[in-house]
């Protein structure tokens, strides 16, 4: 986000509050491309031949964690909370969620979650298979009174779509356009990105858009 990938934005979050040398990624699409952008930075956890979800990318980690409890943190989302409040005060017994949303906000299907703190004993139980933590976990442990919700309020989009996608980019920047690395720019660019390389021409105009290279643009108004 603004010029930062996201991938380096959760690393960034997470390591804030574990340290650098207890963070691992877990990677499906896109293999190469982040195996080369992560490499010698942090533990990859390769997911092949599908992707696992985030309960199933976890338990795929069990041997790496080695017991220890972990923090989640998904790459797909932008937000702007710090994560010191999930940590503040955990007992590492319970499933602890972090949200957004105002004092009191608990953690439902539909929630902007923002991070998990799991013990070991839940990671132990996760399935190795495609699923998700409110299926797998979540909703469980809410059922049975064992996970506390923590709610904070933060700017938060989940950037599964181009437009999503766009809106965290000029949301992280203030509304400004976002010019990446190396790109030429020598057109007008309104409330749009242009990646690290890409190329605008004199005269185009980019609108709500999302420029990769000298000609693929994805329209995201």
């Amino acid at each position: 986000m603004a010029n930062v990938a996201l991938v380096d934005v959760a690393i960034g979050k997470a390591q804030s509050v574990v340290g650098e040398a207890s963070v691992a990624v877990n990677v499906h699409h896109g293999r190469a491309q982040l195996e080369a952008h992560l490499a010698g930075r942090v533990h990859i956890s390769v997911e092949e031949p599908l992707a696992l979800g985030t309960a199933g990318g976890v338990a795929h980690l069990r041997h790496w964690l080695d017991g220890r409890p972990v923090l989640v943190v998904n790459a797909d989302a932008w937000h702007t909370a710090p994560l010191a409040p999930l940590l503040s005060g955990w007992d590492g017994e319970v499933v602890r969620v972090l949200v957004a949303g105002p004092a009191g906000t608990v953690l439902g299907p539909r929630s902007a979650v923002l991070a998990s703190l799991l013990p070991w004993r839940e990671v132990a139980g996760l399935p190795r298979e495609p699923w998700g933590l409110w299926e797998a976990s979540w909703r469980h442990r809410l059922a049975e009174g064992r996970l506390e919700s923590v709610a904070v309020e933060a700017a938060f989009v989940d950037c599964g779509s181009p437009a999503d996608y766009l809106a965290a980019n000029l949301a992280a920047s203030g509304g400004a356009s976002v010019v990446g690395q190396g790109a030429v720019v020598h057109g007008e660019l309104v409330r749009s990105v242009v990646w690290p390389g890409g190329v605008v021409g004199a005269g185009e105009v980019l609108v709500d858009a999302i420029r990769v290279g000298e000609r693929f643009t994805v329209r995201a108004g």
